[in-house]
């Protein structure tokens, strides 16, 4: 029986203009490029790490 892998969608909802520099990388690092632009990744410890870094960027759907 295969195990459905979960995801998260995430979604840019500020710009990261004037964010520190390791801030921006982990937006593009999620795959998020434009704003209002959604990415759905696999949800691992790593990933809401990232997020968490973030959470003032972006909204997880």
């Amino acid at each position: 029986m295969a195990t459905e892998k979960k995801t998260v969608k995430v979604k840019l909802v500020r710009s990261p203009i004037g964010t520190k520099a390791d801030h921006r990388a982990t937006v593009r690092g999620l795959g998020l490029r434009k704003l209002n632009s959604v990415s759905e990744i696999e949800d691992t410890p790593a990933t809401r790490g990232m997020i968490n870094k973030i959470d003032y960027l972006v909204q997880v759907l």
